[in-house]
Formats: structure tokens, sequence, C-alpha cells
């Protein structure tokens, strides 16, 4: 063989060599990093829940009839405490005749055995062309009920009623202020 053709057989295979070299090493070295444990620092583990849910809907029934319909942007339930803290909560409660009270609030409780339920923070209940505002309310689901002990103020158009507890019969629309009851109403008031 002549020497030109020497070289020029020798360039391309070295090239092909230096190639292969640098892929098998490349190879290696990446392997190494798929083995090597991942270091995770700064881990936060809630040990009081057993599970937190970014969205939670339930409905509950009784005899086959809607009670409730309830929405939560998140849900916490804690352990051994059959309760589950909720965050920006919706409810709809539906009365026997099926008529609809919607709720929304800041936070709630669930209990997860009773079905009972806490809304706190900027409590807001609707009926019809009713709103009721407050800062707690609780259901107790056995007797289908609302109740509170803190301030609360309904409002339709014109017309507000304010007291320092209510408390809703939701299967009987009937709704008992007590404590201080007061209020304004318009020429055109209507209770119903």
């Amino acid at each position: 063989m002549t020497k030109t053709l020497k070289q020029k057989l020798s360039l391309p295979l070295i090239g092909l060599l230096i190639l292969i070299i640098i892929v098998i090493s490349g190879f290696l070295f990446f392997n190494r990093m798929l083995q090597a444990p991942i270091k995770i620092e700064n881990i936060h583990v809630d040990t009081k829940s057993a599970l937190k849910l970014n969205v939670l809907k339930q409905i509950s029934k009784k005899n086959g009839i809607k009670e409730w319909e309830l929405t939560a942007s998140s849900a916490t339930l804690l352990k051994d405490k059959n309760k589950a803290l909720l965050e920006d909560v919706m409810i709809s409660f539906f009365t026997k005749d099926n008529k609809q009270i919607d709720l929304t609030s800041e936070h709630g409780t669930l209990n997860t055995k009773t079905h009972d339920m806490t809304f706190s923070g900027n409590v807001i209940t609707q009926y019809g062309t009713f709103i009721m505002r407050t800062e707690k309310l609780h259901y107790t689901k056995k007797e289908h009920i609302i109740h509170t002990n803190t301030h609360v103020k309904l409002e339709k158009t014109d017309s507000t009623i304010d007291a320092d507890s209510m408390v809703t019969r939701l299967n009987k629309n009937e709704t008992i202020l007590t404590g201080n009851v007061r209020g304004t109403f318009s020429e055109d008031f209507n209770i119903k």
C-alpha cells in the first residue's frame, strides 16, 4: 500500500475510533448519573394527615332523596379524627320539597362519620332572593338543620334583619331568629 492510501484510510479510522470512545464515555457517564441516588432535601411530611385531595365533591342522600351536594377546592383528611378540613367550600342543601339553599365559605370541617359540618370565614347563604351572612355556621345531618350562635344578617333588596343566633329546619322550610332581633324593611318587603 502506498503511503497516501494509508493516510487516507487511517484518518477516518482514527476519527471513527475517537467518536466511538466519546459515545461509550457519554453512555457510561449518563448511566452512572442515573444510578446515583437522588438527594431530596427539606421535605415537609404532615403526620396529622392521612390524605390530601385537591378537589372534593360529595353528595349525601337519605332514602334516595338528595340532602346536600358539597364541593371544596381542597380537603385534608385527618388521621384518627374522622374529620376533613375543607377550603373554598360550596354546598347546596335541599329541602324535602327539593328547594335549594346555596352556601359558600372560606373554610369548613366535615365529620366523616356523622356528616355534620361547620363552616367559617365569610359564610354566605342564599335562598331565592334572601342572602344570609355570618362568620360561623353549623350543619347537623341527623336533624337536617343549619344553625349558628354567631351574629347573622339576612338581606333582601332594601330590607335587613339582624339576630344573635339562627336555626333553619331545612325539611320544614322554617327559620327561627333569636337574640336581639332587629330589622329595617322596605315598603315592598315580602317574606316569601
